[in-house]
């Protein structure tokens, strides 16, 4: 029985580690270790999650969030390494945030690393996650999600080096198609006619009032004049949006649980967001998507015209919501694997291991 440690953190990377976990129980000879970091900021969210998506409890709780990129790494590093000697597992695959962390105390003890979603880029170093993502990559094996991916690889000179890679695909489009049919709608619904879906949660945005004031003001005008925005409720977003001055009149609702989010995504008409999971969760369920940022890694989706790059230009912004609205979008070129990036990755990981 070889042992595999998955390291988790933050609520996207819950759901992605439901796909994998359910391949490795259904393959036998991997015993899975699961460590959660607990680097999500809101920890009753979290619990919320595991709890919704089945996910088994973690067999290793840090507990690290609060503080600095460089405070909570330090932390993941140090606890990491405990964990792995007292588990010593064949293998570490994550794909939080925290990865770094994960990455550096395993190639210490020479513990193989693969790191799931590798070789995503925005080119924005200013972004910690970039950072995060570059330096992991160099001592991983690399489960590539897409196309664009491998030839940022190819961009960067892995093919000189001694790395493995494999095009795996996408975890969150096996999610999309295991979890679809759990969708429901939130118990408090009252959408009877068509909608957008938004969010707002980027410190880019949120915490530049210019920004922050295009985007509110673009919003209002979309909810007034084009179709209802239906926006989750962001509790630090809304406190910057409060200490502004800013008026904020949409269809707010409650943070949701995964299966409520999947329901308002498959029937929304648009999807409106500055969040990197929503625009490809948008095309995985057929919708287009408007993006209210100034980079994406997901380029592939610009691409083919799936998605809508607009930063937060009010005008911009506005006329891109009228001309996608009711759009629909197809994944014709199995941009990201057809659903099966799971079993590849139990499969490298059983590989590996023999």
């Amino acid at each position: 029985m070889h042992g595999s440690l998955t390291t988790i953190g933050a609520g996207p990377q819950f759901i992605k580690a439901r796909v994998v976990t359910r391949a490795i129980q259904l393959t036998e000879g991997i015993e899975e270790i699961l460590l959660h970091a607990g680097n999500h900021f809101d920890v009753n969210m979290s619990k919320f999650v595991f709890n919704q998506l089945g996910i088994p409890k973690p067999d290793i709780q840090l507990n690290i969030h609060g503080g600095s990129h460089d405070e909570v790494t330090g932390r993941i590093l140090t606890e990491v390494a405990q964990a792995l000697l007292e588990h010593t597992p064949d293998r570490v695959y994550g794909d939080t945030n925290s990865i770094l962390a994960d990455a550096l105390a395993s190639s210490k003890l020479h513990v193989p690393v693969a790191h799931v979603e590798a070789s995503l880029r925005s080119y924005n170093k200013q972004m910690d996650e970039e950072v995060n993502l570059i330096l992991t990559d160099q001592i991983s094996a690399l489960l590539v999600p897409t196309t664009t991916a491998v030839k940022n690889l190819e961009i960067e000179c892995f093919r000189a080096k001694p790395i493995r890679v494999l095009q795996a695909g996408d975890v969150m489009q096996g999610a999309a198609l295991l979890f679809t049919r759990n969708a429901f709608a939130p118990a408090y619904n009252q959408l009877t006619k068509d909608f957008l879906l938004a969010t707002l949660h980027q410190a880019k945005n949120a915490f530049n009032p210019k920004r922050l004031a295009n985007i509110i003001h673009a919003l209002n005008e979309i909810h007034l004049n084009q179709i209802l925005v239906v926006l989750p409720f962001h509790f630090p977003t809304m406190r910057l949006i409060a200490q502004q001055g800013l008026e904020l009149d949409v269809h707010l609702i409650e943070l949701l649980g995964f299966f409520e989010m999947v329901w308002l995504i498959d029937r929304c008409q648009l999807a409106l967001t500055d969040s990197e999971g929503l625009q490809k969760e948008a095309f995985l369920f057929d919708k287009a998507c408007v993006t209210m940022h100034c980079e994406t890694e997901w380029v592939e989706l610009i691409e083919v015209s799936a998605n809508e790059l607009v930063r937060a230009d009010r005008q911009k912004i506005e006329k891109a919501a009228a001309r996608n609205a009711g759009g629909s979008v197809k994944d014709r070129d199995q941009l990201y694997g057809g659903g099966q990036a799971a079993q590849r990755i139990v499969k490298e990981i059983e590989k590996a291991n023999s």
